[in-house]
């Protein structure tokens, strides 16, 4: 549920999600469907790789807004 990003326990964008997928900070990530696919491959193939759930969104402005910022977002984590 986009709710969960309601937090402070999150991290947006792709370079500082893709770091805390890798050192294991991740409890759950969150991907745009409509972002680019050379963004959202390789940070769905971490998570795979990482054993963290990945729950899909309609939109960067979805994404976004459930974050609590005023622009898109093409990925989010929720951290342990």
């Amino acid at each position: 549920m986009l709710n969960e990003l309601q937090t402070d326990h999150k991290i947006v964008g792709f370079k500082q999600s893709m770091k805390a997928v890798g050192a294991g900070e991740v409890k759950k990530a969150f991907v745009a469907m409509d972002a680019d696919v050379h963004v959202t491959t390789p940070f769905v193939h971490a998570c795979q790789d990482k054993g963290v759930a990945v729950e899909y969104c309609d939109s960067c402005r979805i994404l976004g807004d459930a974050c609590g910022i005023e622009v898109g977002a093409a990925v989010a984590v929720l951290l342990w």
